[in-house]
């Protein structure tokens, strides 16, 4: 069976968890793809998929400039799950009423099922409250004709709803976070109980799915690849060497906001362990020019993407005709930097909003849809080694987003400093597997201290850590004080330049991991 016979097919509209729903899916070994809300009736049809999601999204469904489907798309005789924004979508399209709510729910829930088949089929019923996660202020007040309540909340009468003789259903919370417990239960119900799915999808199919569509594209023709030594583009040249072997030519570009012996390491791992040809090149001074002055933090993510392909272009002119360009750009990247309906994106990435129109490399980025985790577990599968897989995040435009402010050379040396004596100690202490990311940042700001019966007035360096599972939300990391005050006096004592050390107790959202 082709590994694509089956999918479950995703229309966005604009929710910041979209992704998260097609993670869920995957997770269960079902292929998924996401697709705007707009997409024609006849693409879909195209498209062939085994079941639909409509997810959520920040709009309300009664607005002059609401974002809607073709309604005739519950015509089509295929399974649809409306999530939250998308629910009331298919309760107004279909004949009900959306109201905004007397009483918002944001947050955690109490969902109390009165139905156990369909997507609660194996949930206690009634008896039992399940937590769940809320994000709306409308609420459905009136039901289309042959729909019903399979589950309430305090504020919801209709917190999820199944049609009676049709495959539709409904749910106003968001099974896709993990803030709601039963959230994976009733994704699965969906795609195998309501879908008839079978789970056949794995990283295994992928690889073998991505390398041919490699192939096709390419042909005869050579690749350089963006290696920047993290896992991202680590697992992108590995994919893509699989695919076209030595058509295939890496370019390593330290561009002088790395941190200590980074550059060295990478390029001695990646020479000695790998089958990779790689380029380097030292583009410090180059960088360090551009930046000069700069302050906006979306100037500097601009100016290093700008940069980056500068470079890339011409070493590609030395390598004779190159057309493309892989890069290991992940969906958090994506997500985080276009726009949905107009709307201002979180941020850009120096590989996705800093890229110039007029760049003449054709991009190839095979990891676009997948996240973090799923990167790792396709890299264990490339015969990728651990210590490549395992490294925490470290971005693109490196420390140029950790120093709050101008970027300069002494500044530079300040942050490096503190970042080795971060790495050390939480490698030292066990915890750097244990969080998602550790990281200094150098703020803009001095502050008064008292060293050695003087008075000093120096930087202030920040400490972030996080837990997450993909980089779409995050926790602050609970790091045991003695850790904490380890970290913070080493700083102190051995960082010329700093008097204070703070924690960053802020999770995303509202913050990014990231400071900028």
């Amino acid at each position: 069976m082709n590994i694509h016979d089956e999918k479950i097919l995703i229309l966005d509209f604009g929710s910041q968890t979209t992704q998260l729903i097609a993670r869920r899916i995957r997770e269960q070994k079902v292929y998924c793809e996401i697709h705007p809300f707009s997409t024609p009736l006849e693409t879909i049809k195209a498209m062939k998929p085994t079941g639909i999601v409509l997810s959520g999204g920040p709009r309300s469904v009664y607005d002059a400039d609401a974002p809607l489907s073709d309604p005739a798309l519950f015509d089509l005789g295929l399974p649809v799950l409306g999530i939250c924004y998308g629910a009331q979508m298919m309760m107004q399209q279909l004949g009900g009423k959306v109201e905004q709510a007397d009483k918002r729910e944001f947050g955690k829930a109490d969902l109390s099922v009165k139905f156990t088949e369909g997507i609660f089929a194996g949930l206690a019923i009634d008896t039992v409250h399940h937590q769940v996660w809320m994000s709306h202020g409308d609420r459905i007040e009136v039901l289309p004709e042959g729909f019903e309540a399979t589950a309430v909340s305090d504020h919801s009468p209709y917190a999820a709803l199944r049609h009676t003789t049709k495959p539709f259903v409904a749910v106003q919370f968001h099974p896709e976070v993990v803030h709601t417990l039963i959230g994976t239960d009733v994704l699965r119900n969906f795609i195998f109980d309501i879908c008839n799915c079978s789970p056949s999808w794995t990283m295994s199919s992928f690889i073998e799915s991505t390398v041919k569509g490699i192939q096709e594209l390419v042909g005869g023709s050579k690749v350089i690849c963006a290696l920047s030594g993290g896992v991202d583009s680590s697992v992108t040249a590995a994919l893509v060497h699989k695919a076209i072997g030595d058509q295939l030519t890496c370019i390593y570009v330290n561009n002088g906001l790395m941190r200590i012996g980074e550059s060295e390491a990478i390029l001695r791992f990646f020479r000695e362990k790998t089958e990779l040809k790689v380029i380097d090149v030292n583009a410090t001074d180059f960088f360090l020019k551009k930046l000069d002055g700069v302050i906006d933090p979306e100037i500097k993510r601009k100016r290093i993407g700008l940069g980056f392909i500068t470079i890339f272009e011409e070493e590609a002119g030395k390598l004779g005709e190159v057309n493309y360009l892989a890069q290991g750009t992940l969906y958090p990247d994506v997500i985080e930097s276009v726009s949905f309906m107009g709307e201002a994106p979180i941020k850009s990435h120096h590989n996705v909003g800093g890229l110039p129109e007029v760049m003449k490399l054709e991009l190839i980025e095979p990891l676009r849809e997948l996240f973090k985790d799923e990167v790792r577990l396709l890299g264990l599968e490339l015969g990728l080694p651990e210590e490549a897989i395992y490294r925490q995040p470290f971005p693109g435009p490196g420390l140029g987003i950790r120093i709050m402010g101008e970027v300069s050379k002494e500044r530079l040396d300040i942050l490096r400093q503190a970042d080795v004596i971060v790495l050390e100690e939480m490698k030292k202490s066990g915890w750097y597997r244990k969080v998602w990311q550790s990281f200094a940042v150098l703020l803009p700001i001095q502050t008064v201290g008292v060293m050695g019966d003087e008075r000093t007035y120096e930087n202030v360096i920040a400490l972030r850590s996080v837990d997450s599972r993909d980089a779409m939300t995050a926790d602050w990391s609970k790091l045991p004080y003695d850790l904490l005050g380890t970290i913070s006096n080493r700083i102190i004592n051995e960082v010329r330049g700093v008097n204070r050390v703070v924690f960053d107790v802020s999770s995303k959202p509202p913050a990014t991991i990231e400071w900028e």
